[in-house]
């Protein structure tokens, strides 16, 4: 089978989240990644658990490890140095998430690995960039909690939340896969190599979106609204007679929709709920309506009814329920990986359909090697 990436060499030095689940994207689509770890201990996540699977392997370090291989360098010594420089030498892309100025001081840094390798991709993540901010600790969480992420999520009065996964260091990596690709079209038409710098604060700031450009363009500072949206309603998660259901109505249409199956087509024409800036304005009393008449039917039968009548609504799944569902839809999401024993070990499948080139799943995480 051929791959988009199949030419390229990646060498990794990134740990933990960001960087490796970036270099996992380029090798599910066919780019070879050398993951270069510390003897010994190698890549923090070996040791994040539990839960392990039962080889007793951390699911942390897998989640992000397949289709690479590992080598182990002592970049204390001049020989870890010198076979470090060598591997860059011979690579198309250098990917790393030391702290700013790390590199530099090991003399592998772009500046110094570009003079043998005038065509290398050197992608650099960092918790707040390399200038004033360099000496700040780049975790997820604490990103999530300064760059307002967490200010917006949760109950209004409550306890500022965290997302239940470490989403910036998710969005960073998919930005950084973009900016490597981005240079690698740019090398492609002109030969030249070049940097490409991410950070975590600035990757969030972006993903922040609509609640982003509320304060940019419009000033206002958003606030947490539990499972509430700021600009959109009903979009929220409400209790039926039994369990709980997710509406996501986006348009009047939908809306008008809901009112029908409900049972009082005339809420869809009143004039506080008729539009959707209408429905904002009157959330609480919408709400009180949207409560009171689905008591009549548990969340799974309102879920079913009114997907029916095309309007977005769902349960609220746990993680288990929703690989149950994105198989019962076809959507094969978990792939079985082979290992060097035969056995396999089992991940989410890259989301990503090409028709001629699809992401493929060549090899397990590595173990730790020996080098």
């Amino acid at each position: 089978m051929s791959s988009s990436l199949g030419d390229l060499r990646i060498v990794d030095f990134s740990r933990v989240l960001a960087g490796p689940f970036a270099t996992m994207l380029l090798a599910d689509l066919g780019a070879t990644v050398v993951k270069v770890e510390r003897p010994g201990t190698g890549d923090d996540t070996r040791a994040w658990g539990p839960p392990y699977d039962d080889r007793g392997e951390a699911t942390y370090y897998q989640s992000v490890n397949r289709n690479k291989d590992s080598v182990t360098l002592d970049l204390r010594t001049d020989e870890g140095i010198a076979r470090a420089r060598e591997l860059a030498a011979g690579a198309d892309v250098v990917v790393e998430n030391f702290r700013p100025g790390l590199m530099s001081e090991l003399g592998l840094a772009y500046d110094d690995l570009r003079v043998e390798n005038p065509r290398l991709i050197y992608c650099s993540i960092t918790g707040f960039g390399s200038g004033a901010g360099a000496e700040l600790p780049g975790y997820d969480l604490l990103i999530q909690a300064l760059g307002g992420l967490m200010s917006v999520t949760g109950q209004p009065g409550g306890e500022p939340q965290k997302a239940g996964v470490a989403l910036v260091d998710v969005l960073s990596g998919q930005f950084a896969t973009v900016g490597m690709l981005a240079a690698l079209r740019h090398r492609d038409a002109t030969g030249e190599g070049q940097l490409v710098e991410v950070n975590l604060l600035s990757s969030l700031l972006a993903a922040l979106v609509n609640q982003g450009s509320a304060y940019t363009s419009g000033g206002v500072v958003p606030q947490p609204m539990g499972n509430a949206h700021p600009s959109v309603a009903p979009y929220e998660v409400l209790p039926c007679g039994d369990g709980e259901l997710v509406l996501a109505v986006g348009n009047d249409r939908q809306f008008r929709a809901l009112c029908d199956r409900l049972g009082e087509p005339e809420l869809g024409t009143d004039t506080r709920f008729a539009t959707n800036t209408a429905r904002v304005d009157h959330r609480e009393e919408l709400r009180e309506h949207l409560v009171r008449l689905l008591k009549a039917r548990d969340a799974r039968a309102w879920a079913d009814l009114l997907t029916e009548a095309r309007v977005p609504a769902g349960v609220v799944n746990d993680v288990a329920g929703a690989f149950h569902l994105a198989a019962e839809l076809g959507l094969d999401p978990v792939v079985g990986i082979p290992r060097a024993d035969g056995t396999e070990v089992h991940l989410p499948r890259n989301p990503i359909g090409l028709s001629r080139t699809p992401p493929s799943y060549r090899s397990a995480p590595p173990p730790l090697s020996d080098d």
